[in-house]
């Protein structure tokens, strides 16, 4: 990830943000172009997304959202994860930004892989509605479930091929195949 390098204040990104062709993530005053995934990552991104689709359904107050909307926390960082639930009403109020996720789910790229699994981790960790991170391997079936247990701590588990995933937070179980359908 490659910072623009002088210091721009949170309410400077957003305005900026809103303009732009292109998406940013901010970070603590840097911020930091997007680049574009590989089709691989689209359709890991697509297969999660639609099996919280199919899981909620239409009787839900839980509300999942793709890589375009930003999770916030603070001022502090502005994030486009690849995939995320919000179950809190308070979050419908702005169509941008959301602040109170339960579930996030990034799919691993080479370049990011380090990032959302150390600094990103640490910061969404500060979001106290946050319950579970996801994080899903492009390159094997892998998938990492990091929980907030009731104590406040993390706990992880790791999940390979042929294993049924379980996302707590939003009591769903998923065979892992289906999170890698149609990969090349």
């Amino acid at each position: 990830m490659i910072a623009v390098p002088n210091y721009i204040s949170p309410q400077e990104y957003l305005a900026i943000e809103r303009q732009s062709q292109i998406r940013h993530e901010y970070r603590r005053g840097l911020v930091y172009a997007m680049a574009g995934g590989t089709d691989n990552h689209e359709r890991i991104a697509f297969n999660f997304l639609k099996v919280i689709d199919e899981h909620f359904g239409d009787s839900t107050d839980c509300r999942f959202h793709s890589g375009n909307v930003k999770v916030n926390y603070q001022d502090q960082f502005y994030y486009y994860p690849d995939a995320f639930v919000t179950c809190d009403p308070r979050d419908r109020q702005d169509r941008y930004l959301k602040r109170y996720p339960k579930l996030i789910a990034e799919v691993l790229s080479p370049n990011t892989k380090a990032f959302d699994k150390g600094e990103k981790f640490q910061d969404y960790q500060q979001i106290e509605t946050l319950e579970e991170y996801v994080l899903i391997s492009q390159e094997i079936q892998r998938v990492e479930c990091r929980r907030r247990n009731s104590l406040g701590t993390w706990e992880t588990t790791i999940y390979e091929t042929g294993d049924r995933v379980i996302l707590s937070s939003i009591n769903l179980e998923l065979a892992i195949a289906d999170l890698y359908r149609g990969i090349d």
